[in-house]
């Protein structure tokens, strides 16, 4: 667990493996909440010596499925921290629906921040045809939170076509930016405009992503630039 800024760590997880067998590095974030509780983001593959190190900080109020896309391991840390509260994206079913992998207690696309981390966050979200995402700003560290949105792998991550189809795609760009298969596929351009608009709005200076190499300065120039294209 590494510490990111004032009250938020990170920690790399296993990679996973998704359609076509496609590799991605993972990572996760912890933010200690105004009242101490803990804010857990898009959670990795857990171990004891991880659970060992989030207890260190406190006690997990908050676990966060923060786009259509990132639930796997939810319900390990659920099962871990069954008092913790769990918030996702638009797109999973309200508990007792079936058909979705994660039973929830705030749709982030519907609700209301919760009080007892409302203070510590701002959120936006963006629809994609290929899944819906909740992009975060952490105010005590001026942290900007994506999950797939933006993503840069190292040039070496993949092999054979899939080094070739990951270059194509942008997923192997020398800074965090969009992949090509997101840019092509926002149903609403003006929605998702205004949307990156409130994003650069944010006083950010560090930008985090699941799939990507954080950057610790100057992030509102970085996000700028990863959606010029629009």
């Amino acid at each position: 667990m590494e510490s990111f800024g004032k009250h938020l760590w990170i920690s790399p997880g296993p990679p996973i493996t998704a359609a076509l067998g496609f590799a991605y590095p993972t990572r996760m974030a912890v933010a200690r909440l105004a009242d101490g509780g803990l804010w857990l983001w898009s959670p990795v593959a857990p171990s004891k010596a991880l659970f060992a190190e989030v207890e260190a900080l406190g006690t997990p109020a908050w676990i966060i499925a923060p786009n259509t896309l990132h639930h796997v391991h939810v319900a390990a840390w659920k099962a871990r921290f069954p008092d913790a509260g769990i918030a996702a994206a638009p797109g999973f079913a309200r508990p007792g629906q079936s058909g979705k992998p994660v039973d929830f207690d705030i749709d982030l696309g519907l609700d209301s921040l919760p009080a007892d981390w409302c203070d510590s966050f701002e959120a936006v979200v963006l629809h994609n045809r290929l899944m819906t995402e909740v992009v975060f700003f952490h105010r005590p560290s001026g942290t900007a939170i994506f999950t797939d949105l933006l993503q840069n792998m190292p040039p070496d991550w993949y092999r054979g076509w899939r080094r070739v189809v990951a270059r194509l795609d942008r997923m192997t760009e020398t800074e965090p930016t969009v992949p090509r298969k997101f840019r092509i596929n926002f149903p609403d351009r003006p929605a998702t405009k205004a949307a990156v608009e409130t994003i650069l709005g944010w006083p950010v200076e560090r930008v985090l992503m699941a799939h990507g190499t954080p950057v610790r300065s100057e992030g509102r120039a970085l996000i700028h630039r990863a959606f010029d294209w629009l």
